[in-house]
């Protein structure tokens, strides 16, 4: 019997998953009537990803379209970081929305605090884009689970790695 059992909090995107959610939405635009004629675009460049459409109203479909695509992919939108609106050529307007992957440092910080002030015994360590949880008893494990569930973090978390 292993003497501490531990588990790491991650915020990971799959990328397969992403662009089948692209995919998906694009197929929808394309099909409906409301978008007929529209120039309305979605594209993946790497981590980032950019949509075109005719006006602000059609834009901000486009961008529900996906989200609706991305959560029955399975991942969140949170994952999805939306920038700012900004003017394309011919009058369209675009958007590039990047996606979260990974943990930043100041929300990290964030998460181990909230962990030490609800006074689980456990040790939270940060690696790199990523948080390890340790502790001697799974009980205590599967509180903090439950408390960074509860909690909004503005991230999508994951619970990877539980030994």
């Amino acid at each position: 019997m292993a003497s501490t059992y531990s588990f790491d909090v991650v915020s990971k995107v799959d990328m397969q998953e992403v662009d089948n959610a692209i995919n998906q939405a694009i197929k929808e635009i394309s099909q409906r009537y409301d978008f007929k004629g529209s120039k309305s675009n979605i594209e993946l460049i790497k981590d980032e990803i950019k949509i075109i459409s005719d006006d602000e109203y059609k834009l901000k479909t486009v961008i529900e379209i996906l989200k609706g695509k991305l959560v029955k992919r399975g991942i969140s939108p949170k994952a999805l970081e939306v920038g700012k609106i900004d003017n394309a050529s011919l009058g369209s307007v675009k958007v590039v929305c990047k996606l979260v992957n990974g943990i930043s440092k100041e929300k990290a910080k964030e998460i181990v605090v909230d962990i030490k002030s609800s006074k689980i015994k456990v040790q939270a360590q940060i690696q790199e884009d990523e948080l390890r949880i340790s502790s001697k008893d799974k009980d205590e494990l599967q509180r903090v689970i439950s408390l960074l569930k509860e909690k909004d973090f503005g991230i999508a978390l994951q619970f990877t790695n539980y030994r």
